[in-house]
């Protein structure tokens, strides 16, 4: 017989509405595993477990419409849920409680879902592994000696390892994309504006949102459904999508044209032969499924990456840190903070308005095709510690900047991507592979993920992490 954590959220939530499973059963269900089992994977940072309760009690009186309803979502803790503590994945905000909710947050409340508790993340989310302070290493559950990546790496890991059924995360350059790769999930980064920041967090580089992490496609456009919303204020708005993202991922998506590279935009950068067999096998797959498949040349070119790096110097200094936590910051981000408040704003703006102009120009290639296919990542999942080897920040970010070489390039360019957990070593290492797709247009790639899912006969088939 299955256990509870081997349905997916939706079948969870059609069991509850079915009166086969109640929303304290179903977050109990998932406490018990976290209380058991999370301090080997490092997925949670703070568990809320009587809030949860508290949740799923009032859930079981009064249970609102929707696919989702009763269903465990964590948090990622760099967003805000108020009277609930937030750290950033920093040890200097330690003991500061949020004042008020995200709007994201508020969505998925009201849309009747449970929060077990805050996913741990690096600080500031700022590097692609998570590793703190404040927890233990985010490890990938299909090998706990190696990193869940990051900066949503608690979430994916939460989801790999069956801590929780699917997962809010956010990705300001690759941050759900990368961990769902090492983690073997499905996972969305959607269209510039789909998703707001409200009330609190700004979005002037455009850079970051949230979006879902899950094991299959459509837990993955539900979850995307809750969460997509505006607010006034909103610097960016993505383009209106018609219908629900859950019906596309029961559409057909025609045949389409797919173009594909694999050479990253970071000079110096290899792609492990693992990775590039994960590149070829979806290739095939795609092809099989009556799709052309077609090589083009990266839209973006090396002479960007440093434009990037003078933004990533910048995102490092926007959370206050005062002058007496200067020394609880971890060794990456205090190098970073220096590069950014040594930055002129001159400099700033220049980069990104290289940036934007590169977008401009590669759009025209990539629009001609309805998805793009590249590796999500250049290698196999790293072993905890690997990035930080030696003691050199330097170091540290070179290593972060060719491991994670391909996803910054859609959180640029504002477009829609996602991984595909198609591909295990013969060691079951997860490998994704990155699909994007044209502004607005997530409906697409939910379709044509969907499809491939099937196609396979479930992302997953028999695998499960021995700690599942």
């Amino acid at each position: 017989m299955s256990a509870i954590h081997d349905l997916s959220a939706l079948d969870q939530g059609k069991a509850i509405r079915n009166g086969e499973l109640s929303p304290v059963e179903l977050t109990r269900h998932y406490l018990d595993r976290i209380d058991r089992l999370d301090a080997e994977v490092g997925a949670y940072v703070t568990v809320t477990a009587e809030r949860a309760m508290a949740q799923a009690r009032a859930l079981e009186k009064a249970l609102p419409d929707g696919p989702l309803a009763g269903v465990p979502v964590p948090i990622k803790d760099l967003n805000l849920v108020k009277d609930v503590p937030i750290m950033f994945g920093s040890g200097c905000y330690q003991g500061f409680v949020a004042p008020v909710d995200d709007t994201v947050v508020e969505r998925l409340r009201e849309a009747g879902t449970v929060m077990l508790g805050k996913t741990a993340t690096p600080e500031f989310g700022l590097p692609c592994y998570t590793e703190t302070y404040l927890s233990p290493p985010s490890r990938t559950p299909w090998d706990l000696t190696r990193s869940a990546g990051g900066s949503s790496g608690g979430a994916a890991a939460a989801v790999a390892a069956g801590l929780a059924p699917v997962a809010q995360g956010s990705d300001g350059a690759g941050s759900i994309r990368i961990p769902s790769s090492v983690c073997g999930l499905f996972g969305i980064k959607p269209t510039r504006g789909r998703i707001s920041f409200a009330p609190i967090i700004p979005d002037l580089a455009g850079m970051s949102t949230n979006g879902p992490i899950a094991r299959n496609v459509a837990d993955a456009a539900a979850l995307l459904d809750v969460m997509a919303h505006n607010n006034p204020g909103d610097l960016y708005l993505a383009p209106p999508h018609a219908g629900t993202f859950l019906e596309c991922a029961t559409r057909q998506p025609g045949r389409l044209r797919i173009a594909r590279y694999a050479e990253p935009v970071v000079p110096g950068t290899e792609v492990d032969p693992e990775v590039m067999a994960a590149y070829e096998e979806a290739s095939k797959t795609l092809t099989a499924l009556g799709h052309e498949v077609v090589d083009i040349a990266p839209p973006f070119g090396p002479e960007l990456v440093p434009q990037f790096v003078t933004l990533w110097y910048a995102f490092a200094c926007m959370h206050p840190v005062a002058d007496d936590q200067q020394e609880a910051l971890r060794p990456l981000t205090r190098w970073l903070r220096e590069r950014g408040f040594a930055t002129p704003a001159p400099s700033f703006l220049q980069a990104q308005s290289a940036l934007q102009l590169a977008t401009r120009i590669a759009l025209t290639v990539t629009n001609a095709y309805d998805a793009i296919l590249t590796p999500t990542v250049t290698q196999p999942p790293r072993p905890v510690g690997w990035f930080e080897e030696g003691d050199d920040p330097e170091l540290t970010f070179e290593r972060m900047k060719r491991f994670a070489a391909f996803p910054a390039i859609y959180n640029v360019s504002g477009q829609p991507a996602v991984n595909l957990p198609l591909y295990w070593t013969e060691d079951a290492l997860p490998i994704g592979v990155m699909l994007a797709g044209r502004t607005g247009e997530e409906g697409v790639l939910i379709s044509l993920s969907a499809q491939v899912e099937a196609y396979r006969g479930g992302f997953w088939g028999d695998r499960r992490p021995e700690v599942w």
